[in-house]
């Protein structure tokens, strides 16, 4: 999973990438850390894009994709938000909305 360092970045894959999921964690954030592998392990089964932030180095994206706990799972199709999942990670439905997409 590559890590997207800058806002810019990120509009930029929203803008060109047809689909892919968007990992949001924060520094010291036990759940973020392992709940991340998991993620990961999904994404790399189904074959599919994935990228993460840092949201404690990434303001803008906080305040513009109302990303105000952590984790947070974002998968994106065509430039548009299809699923969000915050702070509690189901990853079976995780699983089912990927696969939806492929």
């Amino acid at each position: 999973m590559e890590k997207i360092k800058t806002y810019n970045d990120l509009l930029e894959k929203i803008k060109n990438e047809e689909k892919f999921l968007l990992y949001i964690k924060s520094e010291g954030c036990s759940v973020c850390e392992a709940d991340f592998p998991k993620v990961k392990e999904i994404t790399d089964k189904n074959n599919y894009l994935a990228y993460y932030i840092q949201a404690d180095e990434m303001a803008e994206a906080v305040g513009q994709l109302n990303l105000y706990t952590a984790p947070v799972v974002i998968l994106f199709y065509n430039g548009k938000e299809i699923h969000r999942q915050a702070r509690f990670i189901d990853f079976l439905e995780l699983d089912y909305r990927i696969k939806q997409t492929l």
